[in-house]
């Protein structure tokens, strides 16, 4: 074994945050995710509520498009796959097929983007019990940028960046689990009429 990946294993720092990125993105993977991309982000969660429950309501794809912004919509196609249709920069959408690819039932699930994804991606996330606290609930992803790195920075400019929307995503999915809504500062026209009179 190289001392850069006994390193690895041996550091406590969350993935993304590796000094040996590459090193530990094999070893912290492995065969748990595809390899469809080569931008890696983790992002956690705590939510105060049943593993079991929150698993269940993940598992059930159509109902990813209500927590994910991002997410114009997603068709389950059967079981193991669904087709994704996302909001990109620029008005556009990307869209690509998924396929379960590990599923352990109120643990974990694991998925890759099938050939020709306009953005190429895998990723797992996992739940476990966080005691009186509720769940963790952690997603890992492994994604292709459309346009590389200047597709990245065009996506952070306009907040699509894959990194800053897990983010936003899981803090919307604490939301709707914990109080059975999604948070919003957006106000529509009528509401604010409604609170001039």
């Amino acid at each position: 074994m190289s001392d850069s990946l006994d390193q690895v294993r041996r550091d406590d720092a969350p993935l993304t945050t590796s000094t040996h990125h590459s090193e530990a993105v094999e070893a912290e993977t492995g065969n748990r995710i595809a390899a469809r991309g080569d931008t890696l982000i983790g992002r956690t969660v705590t939510i105060n509520r049943p593993r079991a429950e929150l698993f269940a309501y993940w598992r059930d794809f159509a109902n990813l498009a209500t927590i994910m912004e991002n997410v114009e919509r997603i068709d389950v196609l059967d079981d193991k796959r669904s087709h994704w249709v996302v909001k990109a920069p620029g008005g556009k959408t990307v869209e690509w097929d998924s396929v379960v690819t590990d599923e352990t039932d109120g643990k974990c699930i694991a998925w890759a983007s099938e050939p020709g994804a306009d953005v190429p991606n895998s990723g797992r996330i996992e739940f476990r019990d966080a005691g009186e606290r509720g769940t963790v609930v952690t997603a890992t992803i492994l994604y292709d940028p459309p346009a590389g790195v200047i597709g990245k920075l065009i996506a952070k400019m306009f907040q699509r960046e894959p990194a800053i929307q897990a983010r936003r995503d899981l803090r919307r999915f604490k939301q709707l689990m914990e109080t059975g809504e999604i948070a919003t500062a957006a106000r529509t026209r009528a509401e604010l009429e409604e609170e001039k009179n």
